[in-house]
């Protein structure tokens, strides 16, 4: 375990140094509150932007991130948003969209680094100068709250480029925005697909959390447990009325996945995460999707190896949620999961049998952060199960 590791599971504290949180009606409240003008960068999508900001005719700086490059972020697109977005021309940023421009967002209110390789590996520091504003425009990520930024990043073994790329976390309190703003309008926009699969993010988000074996305290407990009631209360809705059900449910799965946020920023996140980052980076799979992708069969594996600890906890709530049998709260989650969005086998994304070791060995090199906080003690043989039973 490297130390960076061991210092997260060290701290103990219970308080969870999180964002001032609003919630607010629209954009227009929004930018009367904190007096939107010429000064703040706004980075967003234009699909976002033309329905919800564009009559309001504010001196904002408006940027959309899909100008950049297409896709989460990754080395290049942060280099090019770094030069069309000049350090002296802002005084704030506002974050306005999913988890892709949080994450970028974080990066605008921080001094410029020589090289953005270097930072994610950790070789520079990490300096917040610049105040950040997040309005999330999905459910699953979270990253509002958060205290990490994730990026596609050429991989590295020993020191050395592999020459292919993988998913890294940069994990840095100075990178946790100042102010939340909580608006489920803008959900009323959001494609079934990306609000499915980033709704299930927000629950692995959670469960994460929940198992989290030494991280976790009764402050993180209390918001993971309240995430996965409220999530899986709308996922009921679903699997008995179908997608439109999710409209009238938006503000509580915009609020759980703030909650999951703050759930996982004190006890993090875990295997899934860490399996899912050489996926997503290789084959360009959205977040939530790669999460969703392992979630089950990683879940399955902990049962497997340890049912009476923190697993069966786990259970417990998920039957008292769900109304199901306990013994049969893995199986019943999962058989949800697919009437909310249906399951993919991995090869459908791209994945190759080569993949199965590769990725291993990836996940073993680069993603300790994250491994060393499994419910179980895991290992490279463990990973490669997953993905060849996911195969």
């Amino acid at each position: 375990m490297d130390a960076f590791s061991k210092a997260l599971q060290a701290d103990k504290r219970e308080i969870i140094f999180v964002p001032t949180v609003y919630k607010m009606a629209d954009f227009g409240q929004l930018a009367e509150e904190f007096n939107l003008g010429a000064r703040d960068v706004v980075l967003t999508n234009e699909f976002i932007y033309k329905p919800f900001m564009e009559s309001y005719n504010l001196p904002c700086q408006f940027v959309f991130q899909e100008k950049f490059a297409p896709g989460e972020p990754s080395e290049a697109m942060i280099e090019t948003m770094y030069k069309t977005i000049p350090y002296d021309s802002y005084d704030r940023v506002i974050a306005i969209g999913g988890g892709a421009i949080m994450d970028l967002c974080k990066l605008l209110g921080c001094k410029r680094p020589k090289s953005v390789h270097e930072m994610y590996f950790k070789r520079e520091p990490v300096i917040h100068e610049k105040e950040v504003i997040a309005i999330p425009t999905t459910c699953g990520t979270g990253s509002e709250v958060t205290n990490i930024s994730v990026a596609i990043v050429k991989d590295e073994k020993d020191g050395k480029l592999t020459g292919g790329e993988t998913k890294l976390g940069l994990v840095s309190d100075d990178i946790i925005p100042n102010k939340v703003v909580l608006i489920p309008k803008f959900l009323e926009t959001l494609p079934y697909k990306p609000f499915a699969s980033s709704a299930i993010d927000a629950l692995i988000h959670a469960t994460e959390s929940f198992l989290s074996p030494h991280r976790k305290t009764m402050t993180s407990e209390m918001f993971s447990v309240r995430a996965m009631e409220i999530i899986l209360e709308g996922f009921r809705r679903i699997a008995e009325e179908g997608p439109d059900a999710r409209l009238g449910y938006l503000d509580e799965f915009v609020t759980a996945s703030y909650m999951a946020g703050v759930a996982f920023l004190k006890a993090g996140c875990a295997t899934v995460h860490g399996m899912s980052f050489p996926l997503g980076g290789t084959y360009h799979v959205p977040h939530g999707e790669s999460n969703y992708a392992l979630f089950g069969k990683i879940l399955e594996i902990y049962d497997e190896q340890n049912p009476d600890g923190e697993i069966m906890r786990f259970k417990e709530t998920v039957a008292r949620i769900t109304g199901c049998k306990v013994e049969d709260a893995i199986p019943y989650l999962n058989q949800m999961l697919e009437k909310v969005l249906p399951l993919k086998p991995l090869h459908e994304y791209g994945f190759k049998e080569s993949d199965i070791e590769e990725f291993a060995d990836s996940v073993e090199a680069n993603q300790q952060r994250l491994i060393t906080n499994s419910y179980i003690p895991w290992n490279k043989e463990l990973s490669m199960r997953v993905y060849r039973e996911c195969f």
